[in-house]
């Protein structure tokens, strides 16, 4: 595995590149969506509410390597030319957005309704009220769950071989099928990984021991 490593080491940092690209890129797009729709869901206006429920089923129940093909072989036949790369992190946010949507959704339904009515009663406006005092509370509420998406998110990460994406399964399928080095290949592929994942999961069970101790 060692000798396997040294002799493909550009090709697999190439790779680890790609999917530390494409995890941050479909990070930042998949909470932003995710807290919108969120809001829209929790909105006084039913129509709002209906459209943020049936984007969140409509991706929550397509599996992603679909919804990443659409944008990698329809969205480039009938709209835009987009490469692999992009078409995979556009599908992986949208497909993220919707779970992070329930999630922080789910948070703000665990703020008291009292946090509403008195940031209205001291004169804020709802849209206020809600960035000042209600969504803050809501991703503390929240940080536990996030966390698990967003090391999901990693992992899922590596629907972008199917695309042509160049991440880190696309370079170990190369990898190991030039050099029929199967196993030893996805050993390290998966060692890249822990690397990835491990230290955000320590770092939001420390965040969310930080916001327990807040609370006491």
């Amino acid at each position: 595995m060692f000798t396997l490593f040294a002799n493909n080491w550009s090709t697999y940092l190439s790779g680890f590149g790609h999917t530390i690209a494409g995890s941050v890129l479909a990070l930042i797009a998949s909470l932003i969506l995710g807290t919108v729709f969120a809001l829209l869901e929790v909105s006084e206006s039913r129509a709002l509410r209906g459209l943020a429920s049936t984007y969140i089923e409509i991706f929550r129940n397509i599996p992603l390597l679909v919804v990443t093909m659409v944008f990698y072989l329809v969205i480039p036949m009938y709209v835009v030319k987009i490469n692999g790369f992009t078409a995979g992190t556009i599908g992986l946010s949208l497909y993220t957005s919707a779970f992070i949507a329930e999630t922080i959704r789910s948070g703000i339904n665990a703020v008291g309704d009292g946090q509403m009515e008195g940031a209205r009663s001291n004169g804020m406006t709802y849209v206020e009220a809600m960035r000042y005092v209600i969504l803050p509370q809501a991703f503390r509420f929240s940080l536990p769950a996030l966390g698990n998406q967003f090391v999901n998110l990693i992992k899922n990460s590596s629907v972008l071989s199917f695309v042509a994406g160049f991440d880190l399964m696309y370079q170990a399928d190369s990898i190991a099928f030039s050099t029929y080095q199967v196993i030893p290949s996805y050993l390290i592929v998966g060692i890249f990984y822990l690397i990835l994942t491990m230290p955000l999961s320590y770092y939001m069970k420390h965040l969310e021991k930080g916001g327990r101790k807040q609370d006491v």
